[in-house]
């Protein structure tokens, strides 16, 4: 059985109590969470004060610590896994921010995704965050695309799966933000 379908498994079997499916569960997607994260926090400056382990056990203790939620397969857990994951960095920045009163703000780098042509090495969480939520309203699928693609590491075709679209969709979708964003983020 592929890897993905035995995450669909794991998944049914965990949501209906059992633990040891869990266990497999974290054991196998712990890394990848893992990589999508340090993708994430890889062009952050030296002294930033969130890991990859730290940010995905903060992801797992989310995902992991209470009820189990619905997954329907693997591309929506990993769905599920990029908005809490975009959530928690959002959070952090913020909080820096705060405890700063207003100081610099975190950075996250948007190379980790193919084909993401970032402004600058360094973009601004907050700014994206921000840009993220208005192209949401202008075209909601398309920030979904991006969510999916950059905090869940999520293929085209994945993507597709759980937005219920075609890859070119997608595709599509993902060329238009990225120009769109990159447009927004250069005149900052």
């Amino acid at each position: 059985m592929p890897l993905s379908e035995q995450i669909t498994v794991w998944l049914r079997h965990w949501r209906q109590g059992d633990e040891a499916a869990r266990d497999h569960l974290f054991a196998v997607v712990h890394p990848q969470l893992r990589q999508i994260a340090a993708c994430l926090l890889q062009g952050e400056r030296p002294d930033h004060t969130l890991e990859p382990n730290a940010l995905v056990n903060e992801l797992c203790l989310r995902l992991f610590g209470n009820q189990p939620i619905s997954y329907q397969d693997r591309a929506h857990f990993f769905a599920i896994a990029a908005q809490t994951m975009r959530r928690i960095l959002i959070d952090h920045a913020r909080a820096v921010v705060a405890g700063k009163r207003g100081g610099h703000q975190q950075r996250v780098s948007l190379s980790g995704i193919d084909g993401w042509m970032p402004v600058s090495r360094n973009e601004d969480l907050l700014a994206l965050d921000l840009m993220l939520s208005k192209l949401a309203v202008a075209d909601p699928r398309a920030a979904r695309v991006v969510e999916l693609r950059f905090f869940g590491g999520l293929e085209e075709e994945e993507v597709a799966a759980v937005l219920g679209v075609s890859a070119i969709t997608v595709k599509r979708d993902w060329k238009a933000a990225r120009a769109w964003l990159v447009g927004r983020l250069q005149t900052r």
